[in-house]
């Protein structure tokens, strides 16, 4: 029998997801209840939070509960954003209604699958000033991006809002298996699936984790804290987690990809 268990990560306290089939887990430094997990206990990087957003929970689990789990499929989602089943009108859904469309069990055609993601987003179609802006040293190095929106990449995106350059020397640390790879995908694609949420089997949850967070504590030791303020910057960590798993999920599992919904509340 197929069983699924989501993990919804928040910094705060949210009564109404208190009512839903989600396994609270608590990053931050607010108080929660009991009914909240915690991720500053056994092997950790709870004081990291600042630069790894809900990847703090993620890390957490890997290493202390996934050798503990039972279930077939184990997803990860957030506070204000959600899996929600494919019928699932456009329109009309709230915090308070919200526990009537979330996904909370497997899905009949799961079984051809081994990973659910995000249905994806594009990057591309940026206002022309935002690109002169925030993108002028990509447009010195190929003006043509102006004028083509296919030419807005997922690099363009990075390099305008989380740094320049920074996307490129993450992907230098990279495993050498997908460091030409994941440059070519970021190059030339304009979407990806965001939001580092998903839903896997155990064996890739494993696999997945057990190469992205190396990576990630390379970056980190290269990038330093100068790297880590600002808006744009703090996080990096998470927004390179972000595009990688896009490629990476792509890459090495049979995934699908599902709707998902954002509630601010």
């Amino acid at each position: 029998m197929n069983q699924l268990e989501i993990f919804c990560v928040t910094n705060k306290q949210v009564p109404q997801l208190e009512k839903t089939k989600y396994k609270l887990a608590a990053v931050g430094m607010n108080k929660f209840s009991d009914i909240y997990l915690t991720c500053d206990t056994g092997d950790n990087i709870f004081d990291k939070e600042k630069y790894y957003s809900e990847l703090t929970f993620h890390y957490w689990y890997w290493k202390n509960l996934y050798a503990k789990n039972s279930k077939n499929w184990i997803g990860f989602c957030q506070r204000r954003r959600f899996f929600i089943k494919p019928e699932t009108p456009e329109s009309g859904i709230n915090i308070n209604n919200l526990n009537k469309y979330i996904v909370t069990e497997p899905e009949n055609d799961w079984d051809k699958y081994n990973s659910i993601i995000c249905s994806p987003i594009c990057v591309s179609g940026a206002k022309k000033i935002k690109l002169l802006k925030r993108g002028w040293r990509n447009l010195v190095k190929n003006p043509s991006i102006f004028f083509n929106k296919n030419k807005e990449t997922i690099a363009l995106h990075f390099d305008m809002h989380h740094g320049y350059g920074n996307l490129d020397l993450a992907i230098d640390l990279l495993d050498i298996e997908d460091k030409d790879g994941f440059k070519f995908f970021v190059n030339t694609e304009n979407n990806y699936n965001p939001h580092i949420m998903f839903i896997a089997r155990p064996e890739v949850l494993n696999r997945w984790f057990s190469t992205l967070f190396p990576w990630l504590e390379r970056c980190e030791k290269k990038f330093g804290p100068e790297k880590f303020k600002g808006y744009d910057t703090t996080r990096i960590l998470a927004y390179l987690a972000e595009r990688y798993l896009s490629f990476w999920f792509r890459k090495y599992t049979k995934f699908k990809e599902n709707p998902w919904i954002f509630i601010n509340h």
